[in-house]
């Protein structure tokens, strides 16, 4: 019988620990073989939003997590300058307060990502991870998409 993580609900030996190794070999993955590293920045963030205990106890970073998750599936093409000026907003005073968590996190794992081999399969799955985290945090989507919208702001200042 395997233990669970108590943030994300995989059943896996170790518990949260397992979970972790897992995220960890998925980073090696993407180190090791170009056609999994253009994923790492989005692997990372819907990790984080699934263990934000762990990931996101600051606001600064839950905020960094959630809005990268937010830019990655609603403009893909254009997160990574999105996440840039998240990252410069927040790396000066920002006077933000980390909102409450939702219950759950979403029903997909990490697990999905162990077991695709494949780029394009590999890819296919973390969309439905990354989707069912997102969805998970219904809730805060208008404060991620306030956060998007300010670093925005002071970005053309």
């Amino acid at each position: 019988m395997s233990d669970v993580c108590p943030s994300c609900g995989l059943a896996v030996a170790g518990g949260i620990e397992g979970c972790q190794r897992l995220f960890e070999s998925i980073g090696l993955r993407e180190f090791e073989d170009m056609r999994f590293a253009r994923y790492h920045r989005i692997v990372v963030d819907v990790y984080a939003m699934q263990h934000p205990d762990r990931y996101g106890r600051s606001a600064k970073s839950f905020a960094a997590h959630l809005t990268g998750l937010c830019a990655w599936l609603e403009d893909e093409s254009n997160a990574m300058s999105t996440n840039a000026a998240v990252q410069r907003w927040l790396s000066g005073p920002s006077p933000i307060d980390k909102p409450t968590v939702p219950a759950t996190y979403g029903a997909v794992t990490i697990r999905e990502l162990v077991d695709s081999d494949d780029p394009v399969r590999y890819g296919e799955a973390l969309l439905r991870w990354a989707r069912s985290t997102w969805d998970a945090y219904a809730s805060l989507h208008a404060d991620a998409h306030a956060w998007i919208a300010t670093s925005a702001a002071r970005a053309t200042r």
